[in-house]
């Protein structure tokens, strides 16, 4: 298998990327679109950037359009706590004054976090809940799909995708880093998602997760790298390394190749036809990505 950078029939997508985070900020030169620039060498083709905050909406849309690449509009559970009283209106006015901007592919990234205990308890659960409601009504009213931001909460998160889709429950979109179950895979590829997988994949000790990536449907998924965050395996630094000054390897797009190598070997398929099968996936789950890969 050949993961040589830049093989002309070798192209990858990066579905979820915060390439707007401080890891990529310096001060006097854009250190995103130098990274950025340093991933299409590696023959990625395409780079997702979501929003987390009302904050951040127009950072993401400004990095979209400099680097060719597209963006999500949404509030990330994460940021629930800080958001201000008119956040989800914010959002909306956002949604209605891009809404024909063709880089603008989806909402996200939303979703429901119980894995941070605050988030767990009232008044916090119940705002994130609503907020994740809200925002899924927002993506039906704008035609848009969602990026889901999934950690322990699946079950909550399709019940709630049931419930606003009533009669026709189907949608478009992506359980970003998901880690779920069985069950909750299938669950979710039945109402429309492909699954995000990427750097915690290549850990050799994340048995369940491994054995998803094999066994999924291949068209069910797509690859991330949720850059800065979840570094994959070569790049992560334990405490021990840290104490002793190693410094952790940052996540880029640009590790996308890697990655996607790594799912290759476990389901035992070429890497072109894995960067080819998934590159589709993304195009089906985010639909307007088709027109700004030609």
């Amino acid at each position: 298998m050949s993961t040589a950078p830049g093989a002309d029939s070798v192209r990858w997508i990066d579905t979820h990327c915060h390439l707007d985070a401080a890891e990529f900020l310096e001060p006097n030169r854009p250190l995103a679109l130098v990274v950025r620039a340093q991933a299409a060498i590696k023959g990625i083709a395409h780079c997702v950037i979501p929003a987390v905050e009302v904050a951040n909406f127009e950072a993401v849309r400004a990095l979209a359009h400099a680097g060719g690449d597209s963006y999500c509009l949404g509030i990330h559970p994460l940021y629930v706590a800080q958001a201000a009283p008119d956040a989800l209106a914010q959002l909306d006015a956002a949604l209605a004054r891009h809404r024909d901007d063709p880089r603008l592919v989806a909402v996200g990234e939303i979703g429901l976090d119980f894995f941070v205990p605050a988030l767990c308890e009232s008044p916090l659960r119940e705002k994130q809940e609503a907020f994740y409601r809200a925002q899924l009504q927002l993506a039906r009213q704008y035609g848009l799909p969602v990026v889901l931001h999934v950690r322990r909460s699946a079950d909550r998160l399709l019940k709630h995708l049931r419930e606003v889709g009533q009669d026709d429950a189907q949608w478009s979109g992506i359980a970003h880093a998901f880690n779920g179950s069985d069950v909750q895979a299938q669950a979710f590829i039945q109402l429309g998602f492909r699954l995000g997988f990427g750097g915690a994949m290549t850990y050799p000790r994340a048995l369940q997760l491994r054995r998803l990536a094999q066994t999924l449907p291949l068209d069910a998924i797509v690859l991330e790298t949720d850059a800065p965050d979840i570094p994959p395996k070569w790049l992560y630094v334990d405490a021990e390394q840290r104490a002793q000054g190693v410094e952790q390897g940052r996540n880029e797009p640009g590790e996308i190749p890697r990655i996607g190598a790594v799912l290759a070997q476990l389901r035992n398929i070429p890497v072109a036809a894995l960067a080819q099968a998934t590159t589709t996936n993304a195009c089906v789950a985010l639909p307007r990505l088709a027109a700004l890969l030609v």
